[in-house]
């Protein structure tokens, strides 16, 4: 008997006894006139006539007409654990099409993936079910309105708002930002000094020095501009984080002057507001592209070229690099191509990305994608209110593993209403709460994916890992409660790290 599920079994007659069963081999071929389709398989479960059930994994979508030979749905097994010939020549032969389906380009592109379509039998999305998905939103347009211009507000994006990766401790002010304390006293307040607080640890430090000598193009015949500013900050008693002083280039002197809250209002604002430009430019890039997809889909490629369904480490990862490769194939087609979004409406466009790039991966260290290290690299351990930091890593711990997205859910759904868009020749700090146009173009959120801590489709079936997977949805079910109830005493809650907001893949 042969189940699928949701399609009637059928019957294989045997005349003899056929022993234990390996492998199976699936043919999908021509029906009549119906034209050609694809068909999503997940498991095929056999009963032998001695009664024997056998489930073989498949989860992909067979396309075309074609045979597809599947192998036993066990444990998990590494190499050395294949004694039967066949199993061994299956998994070879698995490899060698998987490296031929995942290869990079020639060296007229280099380092571009080159997917023959469909892109992937298990990351390619089923046809049809596509949607534009609006993310989790935790400030809402209208508090976006009211409040975007406030000092308090502009300080408490670097903590909880789209790019909370940046800010860092400053013990001593960089000889490149030369802040006196006159400049900052009245800002500070009588009862204190610049100094004072330098030695306390309440004044941190935001720098953008790696849009230094970023090329920039034009954008609807506009020339575009992008700073590369240096932003002190100041922890207040009461744990609001304020802006003290701004540097809108990493030269001072005469044409590099030094804008404080005691400026006139539209001055401090529009130096305010270059500051979010290049915060935007910096996350979508940096943050966003290099850290959040472009690295996982190092991992995705790998485990697809290089792990045969049956390793315990694609057991492992496969739930959390489903779908990346399709989307880092669409942001090629549509967003980082020639003439695509970054080139018409970037102040960057397609070259400058490329060069700010390759300054983010030469400046990235493995202490950057690990939590708990980057908090303590950066010095931000004691900083109060910092919501990302509190439940990034609970979550961390709950894993165990080096888990990338669990920086990417923040990151991303963070710019629904937060992130500040250069486009169009002008600039905009996203005052009506707009998401961006380079993520709502060709994206969309797969209705099959699902939430971090789910499985739909079983790679494990021992008993072992079942115990670890249903420990670890308890876990997230607690910080999920932990979280509902430290948002109820605040003004504005922050959801970004709640565990059913954050998608068990970089899929969008």
């Amino acid at each position: 008997v042969l189940e699928d599920t949701g399609l009637t079994s059928y019957k294989v007659p045997s005349k003899r006894a056929l022993g234990p069963i390996l492998l199976i081999r699936l043919h999908k071929e021509p029906y009549s006139f119906f034209p050609e389709n694809m068909w999503y398989c997940n498991t095929v479960r056999v009963t032998s006539p001695e009664g024997n059930t056998y489930c073989f994994p498949c989860y992909r979508w067979i396309q075309g007409y074609r045979t597809v030979d599947l192998s036993l749905l066990s444990a998990a097994q590494t190499p050395c654990d294949d004694s039967h010939y066949l199993l061994q020549k299956h998994r070879r032969e698995e490899l060698v099409l998987q490296q031929e389906r995942y290869k990079a380009m020639g060296s007229e592109n280099p380092g571009v993936l080159s997917c023959s379509p469909p892109c992937s039998n298990h990351q390619t999305p089923p046809p049809g079910i596509g949607v534009l998905f609006k993310g989790p939103v935790c400030v809402s347009p209208e508090y976006v309105t009211k409040h975007w211009q406030e000092d308090a507000f502009f300080g408490y994006q670097y903590l909880n708002g789209f790019n909370p990766v940046l800010i860092r401790k400053c013990t001593a002010l960089p000889e490149n930002f030369p802040v006196t304390q006159e400049m900052v006293a009245g800002s500070l307040g009588e009862s204190t000094s610049l100094q004072e607080e330098l030695q306390r640890g309440s004044i941190y430090i935001a720098d953008y020095k790696l849009l230094e000598d970023i090329p920039t193009t034009k954008v609807n015949g506009h020339q575009q501009y992008i700073a590369a500013p240096l932003c002190l900050l100041h922890q207040k008693p009461s744990g609001e984080v304020v802006p003290l002083a701004i540097q809108l280039s990493q030269h001072p002197g005469p044409d590099s002057p030094i804008f404080l809250p005691s400026d006139s209002e539209w001055l401090w604002t529009l130096a305010k507001t270059w500051v979010r430009n290049s915060e935007f430019h910096l996350h979508e890039v940096t943050s966003h592209l290099l850290r959040a997809h472009l690295l996982a889909e190092v991992f995705a490629v790998a485990t697809q070229r290089q792990l045969p369904m049956c390793h315990p480490l694609y057991k492992l990862l496969i739930p959390h690099v489903r779908f990346s490769i399709h989307i880092d194939v669409l942001a090629r087609t549509f967003l980082i191509s020639p003439g695509g979004v970054f080139d018409r409406a970037i102040a960057t466009g397609r070259r400058g990305l490329a060069v700010l790039l390759r300054k983010a991966l030469e400046n990235l260290t493995y202490r950057t994608l690990c939590l708990p290290d980057d908090i303590q690299e950066r010095g931000v351990a004691s900083l109060r209110n910092y919501y990302y930091r509190d439940d990034g890593l609970k979550i961390w711990a709950s894993m165990g593993p080096d888990p990338s997205w669990c920086q990417w859910a923040p990151l991303h759904w963070s710019q629904w209403g937060q992130t500040p868009a250069g486009v169009n020749g002008r600039l905009s700090i996203g005052v009506n709460g707009a998401r961006p146009r380079l993520v709502s173009m060709g994206v969309s959120l797969l209705e099959s994916m699902g939430p971090l801590g789910t499985y739909p489709d079983e790679h494990f079936t021992e008993h072992g890992p079942k115990q670890l997977m249903a420990a670890f949805q308890d876990r997230l079910a607690e910080i999920s409660q932990e979280i509902e109830e430290r948002n109820r005493s605040l003004s504005l809650s922050y959801n970004y790290m709640y565990p059913p907001n954050i998608e068990n893949s970089t899929a969008i």
